[in-house]
């Protein structure tokens, strides 16, 4: 995942296209700023794209017509809408994403029906709720486990509005959620 320095980025993210050719991996984030030195050689090396706008319907939809017309395949893309943690408007992330499904699914959008890729984990790691030590605020308990649970319940919540695939850190809290789905999906 880059940097977010563009320039940086749209540099390292070409050359890590190139080095990984045929590989398909997932390229990001790929901005409108940058959407076509990064979506060239995705296209040219056969990756995946992930589109990232700040959390808005229209930018997502935008900005996938601009890779579409730069032809990279439907199959190839995938959508980051750019989300938050819990406390930090995932409200608002849950009522875009399920539009974004709504639309794709409902009304046939199909610059909507892609993937849904949340790169969630640095967002609720660097909140003053995950930061804050035991020491500093005794009434918060215990500092790890109170990060390892914010990124679990952030991430069921992006599950539940349509998340398909989610970038995680903390591997308890990986392992919290692949129980909870596999609980869900038992028969």
């Amino acid at each position: 995942w880059g940097t977010a320095n563009h320039e940086k980025d749209t540099d390292v993210l070409r050359k890590v296209c190139e080095l990984c050719q045929e590989k398909n991996l997932i390229i990001g984030p790929v901005e409108e700023g940058d959407h076509k030195k990064i979506g060239a050689a995705a296209i040219g090396y056969q990756h995946t794209v992930a589109a990232s706008t700040p959390i808005d319907i229209n930018l997502a939809k935008q900005l996938n017509i601009l890779l579409g017309n730069l032809g990279v395949p439907d199959e190839l893309l995938v959508i980051d809408p750019t989300v938050s943690g819990i406390g930090y408007g995932i409200e608002y992330c849950y009522s875009v994403m399920e539009r974004m499904r709504m639309a794709a699914l409902t009304q046939q959008d199909d610059k909507l029906q892609f993937p849904i890729i949340c790169n969630m984990a640095k967002e609720v790691w660097k909140t003053k709720e995950a930061k804050l030590s035991e020491a500093e605020d005794p009434k918060l308990g215990n500092a790890k486990r109170r990060g390892i649970l914010l990124e679990a319940m952030t991430a069921m919540v992006l599950l539940l509005a349509g998340a398909d695939v989610l970038i995680m850190r903390h591997p308890e809290a990986i392992k919290l959620i692949r129980e909870i789905i596999a609980e869900l999906t038992a028969s």
